[in-house]
């Protein structure tokens, strides 16, 4: 399969700049990434007290993009299940399947329990993790039927019609973010953060686990070959040292966002179950999410000008900045790990949407043709 693009966002504040053009900035942003040639829009999922997201109902957000887009495919990458009622999510992924004429994808995923203790549910990681697993049964069963009817722990539905389908059948396309083998063993697209130095162990497994759960060769309930791939933050200039002055204190911003907001809020209130070591707890008898290399790495960096990987703050994610031919460099060892889905992040801290469209014009035009 040749290599397709993505693109991963927050849609985080930036200061002094209304709410309304932020959003009108972003589609504009969509639209150019469209005729570009990318293949998805993911957006994720964040609430307050976190400050990283201004599109916490991804769904408003995506239907506004399904009306000034023909062709990429849209979708929340993850919605955070436990924080929704299935029925709902079921109503809302078919309106939206539909309004996009068969574009909407979906990515799942179980968020952290902070929020969730903020939304007023348990503060339990355990509890969050049984809730998470029984919203994704119902939502399948109830796209994929003409009827639901489901006894659980948290939800039960007896004989309730499905009065809206998707237009994709059975279902849009799973997608699951952080774990290679949740997603194999599941059928479902994968994408990870972190350090592209692991990122081939990751792949390998993968595509591994996916030949043993699902066939080998096997495509996904949809008819697609799996995919896999890496979010990168990437920040393009003409030349390394522009890249580097405006994207440093970018990032140091992108990393508060992420990362301050919800500990300072957790200490105000005396939260010490979210605070330190406990801030983000996993629950128990889930796989690694890391593979490991059975081979030692190839380079994996220091051609660009800036370059964090799974940086302290930053949530796992990297950053790559520098100019086209430092870029270039960083997507051949990119290449390299066997990956087929290359995810950027293009406007994240506070880059404005001006620098952020000429970085996405530099890679658009200098990057991505080689690899096209």
């Amino acid at each position: 399969m040749a290599l397709q693009f993505g693109v991963f966002d927050h849609i985080e504040p930036i200061p002094g700049v209304p709410l309304d053009r932020i959003y009108r900035e972003r589609l504009d942003q969509i639209e150019m990434l469209e005729e570009a040639g990318f293949y998805s829009y993911h957006l994720a999922e964040h609430h307050t007290p976190a400050v990283h997201s201004l599109a916490p109902s991804q769904n408003v957000f995506l239907a506004a993009a399904a009306q000034r887009t023909k062709t990429m495919r849209l979708g929340p990458c993850v919605y955070v299940l436990p924080l929704h009622h299935p029925v709902r999510l079921i109503e809302e992924i078919c309106m939206l399947d539909n309004l996009s004429d068969g574009r909407m994808d979906i990515g799942v995923g179980r968020g952290g329990i902070i929020e969730a203790y903020f939304w007023g549910q348990e503060g339990d990681v355990e509890m969050n993790y049984a809730r998470y697993l029984e919203t994704l049964d119902v939502v399948k069963a109830g796209l994929g039927n003409d009827s639901l009817t489901y006894e659980g722990e948290f939800y039960n539905f007896d004989d309730l019609p499905m009065r809206l389908r998707p237009k994709q059948d059975p279902y849009p396309p799973l997608w699951y973010m952080r774990n290679v083998e949740t997603s194999a063993v599941n059928g479902m697209h994968s994408i990870i953060v972190g350090n592209l130095g692991s990122f081939q162990a990751n792949v390998e497994r993968y595509f591994q686990l996916w030949d043993e759960h699902q066939g080998p060769g096997a495509l996904n309930a949809q008819g697609e070959a799996p995919k896999i791939g890496l979010v990168n933050h990437l920040y393009l200039a003409e030349t390394d040292a522009e890249a580097a002055k405006i994207a440093q204190p970018a990032w140091e911003q992108y990393k508060w966002n992420l990362a301050a907001p919800r500990r300072l809020e957790a200490e105000r209130r005396g939260l010490t179950q979210f605070m330190g070591s406990e801030a983000n707890p996993r629950p128990s008898n889930l796989p690694d999410r890391e593979a490991q290399a059975t081979q030692p790495a190839a380079r994996r960096s220091g051609s660009a000008a800036l370059e964090e990987h799974a940086a302290p703050g930053g949530g796992g994610f990297n950053v790559v900045a520098g100019s086209p031919d430092s870029i270039r460099q960083y997507m051949d060892d990119y290449l390299e790990t066997g990956a087929n889905y290359f995810v950027a992040g293009f406007q994240w801290g506070h880059l404005s949407h001006e620098d952020t469209m000429r970085s996405i014009e530099l890679f658009v035009s200098e990057v991505m043709p080689h690899y096209a």
